[in-house]
C-alpha cells in the first residue's frame, strides 16, 4: 500500500489584508478592504470554500514608527482590532481557524487567557494565539511608558506569561460543568476547579480563569520570531510557527533549527507546524506573474521606497541614478552584511533598476512564488519535500482579485497533486493542523 503523501498547511496572513505598500492601489483592488466588515466577511468565506487551514489575523498597538510622508500613503494606519473582528466572522463561517495577534508585553494573561477562550467557545474550537513581544517602540507610549522594554526582558516575560495563560487556561476541568443539575440546584464540580496563584518574577495572577475550559483544551499557540530569543521560544511553547526565509536553504536551515531544540525539550518534532509567510501571484505565465510583480512594487512611492533601500542596505542610496543599475562601489559600513548581501544579489539576478529595486524593499522583499499555479505548486510541493516547510503563511498581493487567484486556480492544482486537502476533516483548527488537544495540567 503506497505511503500518503504529506500535504501541505495553508493560512491566509491579513496585516490588514496584505502585507505589500502598493496593494490598496493595485487596479481593481478595493482600496479600504482592511476596514469594510462586508469585504472581509466575503475574503474569509472564500478562504474556507478553498479549504484553509486559518485566516490570521496581524495587530498594530501603534501607528507604525515612519516618518509623516510614509504613514500618509501607508493602508496599515487603520485596521479592526483582531479579537472583535474575529468574533463577528466565527459567526459567518464553520471551520476555518481564527488566529489573533496578542501582546505579552502589553497586555495581561487574565485578559488574554480570557478572550481567547471566549473566541475558541463562540467559533466551537477554531481560535489560535500568536504570541508577540511587540516590536514596534511607538507601543510603549501608549501604555504609560517612555522607552520600549528591552529585548530580553520582553522575551522572558513572555515565557511566564505563556505560563500563566495556559495555567487558567486549566482553571476547569473539561468535565467540571457535567453535573449542572436544575433538580439540584448545583452548576459545577467545585472539586474540578483550581486556583492557579501564580506569583512569578514578572506576574502575579490568582486566577481562576471565569470561563469553562477551552474546546480545544488550549487554543492553537502560534509564535512568529526568528531572533535567537524567538526561536527558543518557539521550540518550547509553539505548535506553528510563522516565520520569514528568503530562500529554501534558509528555510531548511530555520526548519531543523527549531524542530531540533523542540526535541531536546523533549516535544515531538510533529508537533508544530513551521509555515513561512510568502507572497503568491499568480499568472497566466510566469512572465505575466512577474509583470504584476512589477506593476505592483510601481505603486509604491519613490520617496518612501529608497528609504526603504537605504536602510537595507545600511547606506544613503538617495543619490543613485533612480533608473540605472544598482552601483558596483556602493560605501561599506557596519550595517548586516547579509542583507546587503541579499540587497545587491536581488537587483543583479532579476537586472532590476534602483528605483525598481527601492520599490521591491518598500513593499515586500521577502519570500515570493511568483509564477503559474503549475509553477508555483511546483515550488510549494520542493518545500515541503524538502524538509523546508509544513505549509504556508499566505500573503495576498491584492485584493480580491489576489484571493481568487490563489482560490481558484492555486489551490484546485494543489489538490489535484494530493497536495492540499479537498474537504476538511474535523471541526476545530486542531484537527486541521493534525495536532492533539492538550492535557489539563492539573486534571487528569
Amino acid at each position: 500500500m503506497a505511503t500518503p503523501k504529506k500535504q501541505l498547511h495553508l493560512t491566509a496572513f491579513m496585516r490588514p489584508v496584505s502585507l505589500h505598500t502598493g496593494a490598496w492601489r493595485y487596479p481593481g483592488a478595493v482600496p479600504n478592504a482592511n476596514f469594510s466588515l462586508p469585504h472581509l466577511k466575503s475574503f474569509i468565506q472564500k478562504l474556507e470554500a478553498a479549504k484553509f487551514d486559518a485566516f490570521f489575523m496581524a495587530d498594530h498597538l501603534a501607528v507604525l514608527n515612519m516618518p509623516i510622508e510614509a504613514l500618509q500613503r501607508s493602508h496599515t494606519v487603520t485596521s479592526f482590532e483582531p479579537f472583535t473582528l474575529l468574533s463577528a466572522l466565527s459567526a459567518v463561517t464553520e471551520k476555518i481557524g481564527l488566529a489573533a495577534t496578542a501582546s505579552t508585553t502589553y497586555d495581561e494573561p487574565y485578559h488574554v487567557a480570557r478572550r481567547f477562550a471566549s473566541l475558541d467557545h463562540l467559533s466551537s474550537g477554531r481560535a489560535a494565539w500568536n504570541i508577540v513581544t511587540t516590536g514596534n517602540p511607538e507601543s510603549a507610549k501608549n501604555f504609560g511608558l517612555d522607552e520600549h522594554v528591552e529585548h530580553s526582558e520582553r522575551y522572558k516575560r513572555a515565557r511566564e506569561f505563556y505560563e500563566v495563560v495556559t495555567g487558567l487556561w486549566d482553571s476547569f476541568a473539561d468535565d467540571a460543568f457535567a453535573s449542572r443539575s436544575q433538580e439540584s440546584g448545583i452548576y459545577f464540580d467545585p472539586s474540578k476547579l483550581h486556583v492557579l496563584n501564580h506569583k512569578g518574577e514578572s506576574l502575579k495572577v490568582r486566577g481562576p480563569l471565569n470561563i469553562a475550559r477551552p474546546v480545544q483544551g488550549w487554543p492553537v499557540i502560534v509564535q512568529a520570531g526568528q531572533s535567537e530569543p524567538g526561536k527558543q521560544l518557539a521550540a518550547e511553547t509553539a505548535e506553528v510557527v510563522f516565520c520569514s526565509p528568503r530562500d529554501i536553504q534558509g528555510a531548511k536551515e530555520l526548519y531543523e533549527d527549531i524542530k531540533g531544540r523542540a526535541e531536546k525539550y523533549g516535544r515531538n518534532r510533529d508537533s508544530l507546524r513551521i509555515l513561512p509567510a510568502a507572497l503568491v501571484i499568480v499568472g497566466d505565465t510566469v512572465q505575466d506573474a512577474k509583470e504584476k510583480r512589477l506593476k505592483l512594487d510601481s505603486l509604491v512611492h519613490y520617496d518612501s521606497a529608497i528609504a526603504s533601500l537605504s536602510i537595507a542596505l545600511g547606506s544613503d542610496a538617495s543619490g543613485f541614478d533612480p533608473d540605472g543599475p544598482l552601483p558596483d562601489d556602493i560605501a561599506d559600513t557596519n550595517a548586516s552584511k547579509t542583507g546587503r548581501a541579499g540587497v545587491i544579489k536581488l537587483a543583479r539576478d532579476e537586472g532590476l533598476t534602483v528605483k525598481q529595486l527601492a520599490q521591491r524593499y518598500g513593499g515586500y522583499a521577502g519570500l515570493a512564488f511568483v509564477g503559474t499555479p503549475q509553477s508555483i505548486a511546483d515550488e510549494m510541493e520542493e518545500w515541503l519535500s524538502q524538509g523546508a516547510a509544513d505549509g504556508f503563511t499566505v500573503t495576498f498581493p491584492f485584493v480580491p482579485q489576489g484571493i481568487d487567484d490563489v482560490t481558484q486556480r492555486l489551490v484546485p492544482e494543489l489538490q489535484r497533486r494530493g497536495l492540499f486537502r479537498t474537504e476538511y476533516e474535523g471541526s476545530t483548527l486542531r484537527e486541521h493542523l493534525g495536532l492533539s488537544r492538550p492535557n489539563n495540567r492539573f486534571f487528569t
